[in-house]
């Protein structure tokens, strides 16, 4: 899976997990902010943390970190699906 198909994949997922049910579409800026995280981090735990504080700072609403721990080990798995190994 090349780069842009892996971003394709996380928007999917993002939109798809949708905290707020705000419906697709609603979530463009917290996405990009959330991809850039997933290409920086290799840990659920970090990245969840880092997940919730994109989405809390945007829409000032708790998002339960067991919620984002789960989005997060979803875009990491996706991320390593993609690694290419030689």
């Amino acid at each position: 899976m090349n780069n842009q198909e892996m971003n394709l994949e996380f928007v999917r997922t993002l939109n798809e997990w949708d905290p707020f049910q705000m419906g697709e579409g609603n979530y463009d800026t917290e996405i990009a902010d959330c991809i850039q995280a997933v290409h920086d981090f290799d840990d659920y735990q970090p990245l969840a943390v880092k997940i919730r504080a994109i989405y809390e700072f945007s829409f000032e609403e708790f998002i339960p970190m067991d919620k984002c721990e789960m989005i997060a080990k979803r875009l990491l798995a996706i991320k390593n699906s993609g690694a290419c190994s030689i």
